[in-house]
């Protein structure tokens, strides 16, 4: 006679059949005969059928896993229910540890564009590829005309080419903006 056997979930030992020889238990009546209740049990508690059918369909597949132990029990219900009830409380917490979170994470505010940043923008949008990106690299990456020139793979006097005929039509597109927005120009 073997001696009792605790789930590995923790909670009450289920033990093996006492007495009378061992029956051999078909996994598949078995699920049959207690899916629908297993699945209940933790619709009842938990309110969400869909999860349930779940949490039960995982404590059936871990029961087939462990089958030729686990039908040996006097009780083989007793110990899926268990491992359901354990994995519905699992999931609970996960879900109630990422509410808990999401209500401590704060909401950030990004404020709105700067206006002259989105006119700089469309400004930009409008220059041709290559002058854009020799303006890119050069201004806002902070990189030598040398480095540009590398990067673009062009030579050193296409890039300056790029940047002054950049900056020109910049400047007369920011300076078309501001006119057309009314402002006066010293």
């Amino acid at each position: 006679m073997r001696g009792a056997s605790s789930l590995p979930t923790g909670g009450a030992a289920v033990r093996p059949r006492t007495g009378a020889p061992p029956v051999a238990i078909n996994f598949d009546d078995f699920y049959a005969a207690h899916f629908r209740g297993v699945a209940a049990q933790i619709y009842v508690s938990f309110g969400d059928m869909a999860e349930a059918q779940d949490i039960a369909q995982e404590a059936f597949v871990r029961a087939l896993a462990r089958w030729e132990r686990i039908c040996q029990f006097d009780d083989p219900v007793s110990w899926v229910r268990r491992v359901a009830w354990n994995l519905a409380i699992g999931r609970w917490r996960r879900v109630r540890t990422a509410l808990n979170f999401l209500k401590r994470a704060r909401e950030q505010h990004v404020p709105e564009p700067n206006p002259d940043h989105l006119v700089l923008r469309a400004a930009m949008a409008k220059l041709p590829d290559s002058q854009r990106r020799a303006i890119v690299l050069y201004y806002l990456a902070d990189m030598s005309v040398a480095d540009v020139a590398h990067e673009l793979g062009v030579p050193e006097g296409t890039v300056k080419s790029w940047l002054s005929r950049g900056r020109e039509a910049l400047a007369r597109e920011l300076k078309d903006e501001a006119d057309g927005m009314g402002v006066r120009h010293a």
